[in-house]
């Protein structure tokens, strides 16, 4: 049987700047800010050292580490939400609306140099570092309230009723907002992953 100090011991600094490109990576989609994606990742470092005592293994390190940081998150989103006004997604979503095509319109499809050679089998793909390469900038290019709705549901696993409290924003619009940025992802990634006959910029 591993002992808690032994558990502690995997938790080290090494371990942690392993996980640190990730990190960052998971925090700025979330945060559209680097800098206080930054401090949230420097933030998650230090309490994880802080805490390694209390790693009791039931997860691997990177589980661990990314909970405490999904919860650092969570707070600077609610901090964000209280200087946002609710208005401001409704009024994004029907700009999203009604000017859509237009959002990747600047860049609708990869340059011959910059797009995946394999296009592979659409199940495939999930497995291929390319696609989530694709699929975040795909994320980047949503209206930043709608993306950070739809990352709060999928990414940070909140349900409908907590992103509601947090943002003030109604049930309804809630699910509204969702639909457009998965309808918007759909969108972006037939158009520069899967469909093979897009033609490059």
């Amino acid at each position: 049987m591993t002992s808690p100090a032994s558990l502690a011991n995997t938790v080290t600094p090494e371990a942690l700047a392993a996980l640190r490109h990730d990190m960052l990576r998971f925090a700025t989609l979330q945060l559209r800010d680097s800098h206080l994606a930054e401090d949230m990742v420097q933030d998650t470092m230090i309490t994880a050292l802080d805490k390694a005592g209390q790693f009791a293994g039931r997860s691997s390190v990177k589980t661990w580490v990314f909970t405490i940081l999904r919860n650092n998150v969570i707070d600077a989103i609610k901090r964000r939400a209280r200087t946002v006004n609710a208005g401001d997604y409704v009024a994004e979503g029907e700009s999203m609306d009604s000017a859509f095509d237009a959002l990747f319109k600047a860049n609708e499809h990869w340059t011959p140099a910059a797009r995946p050679a394999d296009w592979g089998n659409p199940e495939d793909t999930l497995r291929e570092q390319q696609f989530w390469t694709v699929f975040d900038a795909c994320l980047n290019r949503l209206p930043e309230n709608t993306a950070r709705v739809f990352m709060m549901r999928e990414f940070l696993e909140l349900d409908s009723h907590e992103i509601c409290d947090t943002l003030a924003i109604s049930m309804s619009n809630c699910h509204v907002i969702l639909h457009r940025a998965r309808n918007g992802l759909r969108r972006c990634l037939e158009a520069n992953w899967f469909s093979e006959g897009a033609p490059a910029c």
